[in-house]
């Protein structure tokens, strides 16, 4: 006996629609005359902050100077000689534990100027969850690491080997309670990038 849903499913298979070629990332996408001054520009406005230093050494300077990076009490950094880290992350076996870290200075792969946003992985890194539990997050990217749009960063991915990553823009926010925007909601609240000219491999 026919229904009312093998009616329609047959009336959708007698169709037939003409191939589509996807399309091409061949294309004259968004660029910038100057992508650090953009990146800098969208981070900051979506609540981030963004530091150009000619060296890791000056990176630690600046640090030394962020009132949350001075007051923090656990503080982690997978980058050497930069955040003077109280604990290792190495040394963690519990990545819940992890939700006592008050500042994380991490490496970010590569920038994006049109959004902001910044590529992180797990490679080399035991435990992901610095990147969302830390009150405070710091990422170290090198300041040539500056994709001018989404399209070139995503034809920078690879997906060869199953692991983590994902795009970060900004500090955790939210302006889903009386479209009022809140900083630091279900993440950092303070988030800055240091773009670096000369960073160790």
């Amino acid at each position: 006996m026919s229904t009312s849903r093998d009616a329609i499913l047959a009336a959708i298979r007698s169709k037939t629609l003409e191939p589509t070629p996807l399309p091409t990332l061949e294309q004259d996408w968004i660029r910038f005359d100057d992508p650090i001054a953009q990146f800098g520009s969208v981070l900051e406005f979506v609540g981030g902050k963004c530091v150009r230093c000619e060296s890791l050494a000056a990176v630690q300077e600046t640090l030394d100077t962020v009132v949350e990076c001075q007051t923090a009490v656990v503080r982690c950094s997978t980058v050497s000689g930069v955040g003077r880290p109280t604990l290792s992350i190495d040394d963690i076996d519990d990545p819940h534990s992890l939700d006592t870290v008050d500042f994380a200075v991490l490496r970010g792969q590569f920038a994006v100027a049109e959004n902001g946003a910044v590529w992180v992985t797990d490679a080399g890194l035991r435990h992901r969850v610095p990147f969302f539990l830390s009150q405070h997050l710091a990422l170290i990217v090198p300041s040539s690491e500056v994709v001018p749009n989404m399209h070139e960063a995503f034809q920078r991915l690879t997906f060869k080997d199953r692991g983590f990553g994902c795009f970060i823009s900004g500090p955790s926010k939210t302006a889903d309670i009386e479209q009022s925007l809140v900083i630091g909601a279900h993440g950092p609240r303070s988030h800055i990038v240091f773009l670096v000219d000369s960073i160790d491999a």
